[in-house]
């Protein structure tokens, strides 16, 4: 295993805030795998990039040997996070939270060692509380504290609702410190109220002279099931959880957070050719932190010769853009991606493959076209890619919404926007 020190090193790149740097010392000199934590609230199970610095913060500690627990918050998710809200959260269903968890592991192990990831849901433990460890631990935190937090104290300041089930998420996300024993704890800069709850009762448990039975149970069952142990000692001899934030990862437009919704992302399911023209998009600023966040290359020497003129931009973000989706698929897969990109862009060609929509119909709406191809997901969007004259076919814009496409005329190129190409064909 590696010294301290170059642990330190590893695990502290990109990060925002770590406390205490002190405190992550002297756990990374413990004779033993530490134990890091980091939740994830089934409510988005469509992982892009900006969800991947904190999986790939993980990763550095699972490969430097320490046991890594991906947390599934399906007990929490069910109240959903308060954090950066402005208004109360629609609850999820335990339906719904079901079907996002098994999303999600179909996704995190993309970056994960699935073999060496520990994955463990909330519900386990937080769903047998009862009456007395509800009573216990709502007890444990003052509404006074819980204000501190500055969405809540925005809201309250506003005079806008805040439900008492949203002040239960921090302590329940604390509570699953101290039955995990965690040593670590990640989050994003927006979780650091929560990931400081949770130290505060692990602090507070540890300081009584009796664990309660309510919590022997849990630590009881989450170690036979993680450890294979059984025992809990009648005090609970817990340190304090060192907490790792990390940067909230801004999106393809440099200034929002990615985000689906606001159409800035990069999902990790995209396709190779997808994946590499988003990347190439971004601003030659913004491929540093990108390059800090999402990959392990030393860039400070190839920043160094972008700015003093050595290399180009273009080509450091290729460089960026191949080992993102090098890290996705495969090397392969980075080199066709860029290959194809400079096809397209560069020499103005088609690509060599693209997806073929066979029709039997003679011809066709242009916003049916686009969408049945799909590259829309509704008419509206259709006709408004159409009126922004994001669509062509053949190299020819089409610029009336109401017009018709005649597919007698086929085989012949769609292409919608600057990356989307597709072969229409009819049946042989």
């Amino acid at each position: 295993m590696m010294s301290p020190e170059e642990q330190y090193k590893i695990v502290t790149r990109g990060v925002d805030e770590v406390i205490s740097p002190e405190e992550l010392k002297k756990k990374l000199s413990l004779d033993r795998p530490l134990v890091i934590k980091a939740g994830f609230d089934p409510s988005a199970p469509d992982i892009h990039l900006g969800h991947t610095v904190l999986l790939r913060k993980m990763r550095h500690f699972q490969d430097l040997g320490h046991t890594v627990f991906f947390l599934i918050g399906d007990f929490t998710g069910r109240i959903g996070d308060p954090s950066g809200k402005s208004k109360l959260r629609k609850q999820l269903s335990s339906e719904e939270v079901a079907e996002n968890a098994k999303t999600y592991k179909k996704q995190i192990f993309k970056l994960l060692n699935e073999k060496k990831t520990k994955v463990v849901f909330n519900s386990d433990w937080c769903g047998k509380l009862g009456e007395e460890g509800i009573f216990d631990l709502s007890s444990r935190y003052t509404v006074a504290r819980m204000l501190e937090r500055d969405d809540f104290s925005k809201r309250y300041s506003e005079n806008l609702p805040i439900s008492i089930l949203e002040f239960l998420y921090p302590l329940l996300q604390g509570y699953d410190s101290v039955v995990m024993g965690s040593d670590i704890e990640l989050g994003g800069t927006d979780q650091k109220f929560n990931l400081l709850v949770g130290r505060t009762l692990q602090r507070n448990y540890a300081a009584e002279e009796k664990v309660p039975a309510y919590l022997s149970k849990a630590i009881s069952l989450f170690r036979k099931q993680n450890y294979g142990l059984s025992a809990v000692n009648k005090t609970l001899d817990i340190s304090p959880q060192v907490i790792m934030t990390m940067p909230i990862l801004e999106g393809l437009d440099g200034v929002e957070k990615m985000s689906k919704s606001l159409n800035n992302y990069v999902g990790i399911s995209d396709s190779p050719d997808d994946m590499f023209g988003k990347l190439m998009s971004i601003s030659d600023e913004l491929m540093w932190r990108y390059y800090e966040l999402l990959t392990d290359t030393d860039f400070e020497r190839l920043r160094d010769d972008v700015l003093s003129g050595k290399v180009h931009p273009k080509e450091a973000k290729a460089g960026l853009a191949g080992a993102i989706v090098s890290e996705y698929y495969d090397k392969d897969s980075g080199l066709k991606a860029r290959h194809n990109f400079d096809k397209i862009f560069a020499r103005r060609e088609d690509p060599e493959q693209m997806p073929v929509f066979v029709t039997e119909k003679k011809s066709m709406s242009i916003v049916d076209l686009v969408k049945m191809a799909g590259f829309a997901e509704s008419s509206g969007e259709a006709r408004r890619l159409v009126i922004q004259g994001a669509v062509s076919v053949d190299g020819e814009k089409v610029k009336d919404v109401l017009s018709s496409v005649d597919i007698v005329e086929a085989p012949f190129i769609l292409k919608v926007g600057k990356r989307k190409f597709c072969r229409i064909k009819r049946p042989s």
